[in-house]
């Protein structure tokens, strides 16, 4: 059994940092269908329920000292490709799409919380799956942090997200072939626009990566320092917002130019989940049959909402493809659909991913109040 915090944050690092190695170096096909996320989140939760780790009051201390460390640098860094003038050039039928799926989620998580009849203690966990299907997994644990949620509650909710999000993501693949019929039903314009994108990052080199590392902690310890000062809501929720917005300042700065920071910041996800799922247990994964079926409904209300805005405002199949998956698949996942399609829409599919990571801890917040009065 270990007991020290040392060994323990080096496993965390193992873990982690390894199976990142493993999926940016290899072709493994599980990861195709078990997203790797999850796989680290389960043999995390399994070194936990193993024994091997004896979650002393010295691994406590440094799991909560990592985690106030790595989110708002995850945060910070994952924002620096923000470009909201880009966004703002895609054009209407773009635009429209992308704040549809917005808003389309954001209300059926709340119906369904109502419909389902859950409780007080599933506002947050509800949340954090909106911040996740309107951002990322990064918006989902920035959400989840804010609210303060328990590891334990916070599994079922990641593990939901992953297996409907590979679901999603194929099904909106299998409609390409369909893109005319659904052209013609919805009466759509087919605007086909470049997006604007900022000029490409340089390559990450060893002294970027450095820069960007340091950037990141000077910014995480001056904004822990701000958050404890703050009032009228607690220290981890300013931290949160506080990093979104540093990240979303320091787009427009020199800083986004530098690049390294979307690896930099693939891999703090990774160790946090890693991280997270350490002090996580299996009791939660009981109620787990039930969110699936809640974050199924939420899914066909969604897509419902989506074809009566394709009708409305005759918005083409891949407008819609994109726009959704932007949200619900981020930036691993819609440029790949955008590119099946045509490569000219590859560019806004990544604006609109990226956008997520600001929109989606606002969403996921939002949700979470929303829900935490619904119950009251």
């Amino acid at each position: 059994m270990i007991e020290d915090a040392l060994p323990y944050l080096c496993i965390i690092i193992t873990l982690g940092g390894g199976l990142w190695w493993f999926e940016q170096h290899t072709a493994f096909k599980l990861f195709t269908w078990l997203p790797a996320i999850v796989v680290i989140y389960l043999v995390a939760i399994l070194l936990s329920q193993s024994g091997l780790l004896a979650h002393t009051p010295s691994q406590t201390t440094a799991y909560k000292t990592f985690k106030s460390w790595l989110l708002p640098m995850l945060l910070f860094l994952m924002l620096l490709k923000l470009d909201i003038g880009a966004f703002a050039s895609m054009g209407k039928q773009l635009i429209i799409a992308y704040f549809g799926a917005v808003i389309s989620l954001a209300l059926a998580f709340i119906a369904i919380f109502i419909l389902f009849g859950f409780g007080h203690t599933a506002a947050g966990i509800f949340g954090a799956l909106a911040g996740s299907w309107t951002g990322g997994t990064a918006n989902m644990l920035a959400v989840a942090g804010a609210l303060d949620i328990p590891e334990s509650q916070l599994g079922p909710a990641l593990v939901v997200d992953s297996l409907l999000y590979t679901l999603w993501v194929s099904a909106l693949l299998l409609t390409v072939p369909l893109a005319g019929r659904f052209d013609r039903w919805s009466r759509a314009n087919n605007p086909m626009r470049r997006a604007h994108t900022k000029t490409a990052p340089a390559q990450p080199t060893f002294g970027s990566i450095l820069f960007l590392l340091g950037a990141a902690v000077v910014t995480a310890f001056a904004l822990q320092r701000l958050a404890e000062h703050l009032p009228l809501l607690p220290g981890s929720t300013w931290l949160i917002l506080l990093a979104t917005i540093a990240g979303s300042a320091a787009s427009l700065t020199p800083l986004s130019r530098i690049g390294g920071s979307d690896k930099i910041g693939s891999f703090l996800l990774y160790l946090l989940i890693a991280l997270i799922g350490s002090h996580a247990s299996l009791e939660g994964f009981a109620d787990m049959p039930r969110y699936l079926a809640a974050a199924t409904l939420i899914l066909l209300l969604h897509l419902l909402f989506m074809l009566l805005l394709a009708k409305r405002f005759r918005l083409s199949l891949f407008v819609l493809g994109i726009a959704s998956l932007s949200n619900i698949g981020g930036v691993a996942s819609a440029p790949i659909l955008a590119a099946a399609y045509h490569k000219q829409l590859v560019g806004a599919a990544v604006i609109m991913a990226i956008t997520g990571y600001l929109v989606g801890t606002v969403v996921g917040l939002g949700v979470a109040w929303v829900l935490a009065m619904v119950a009251a």
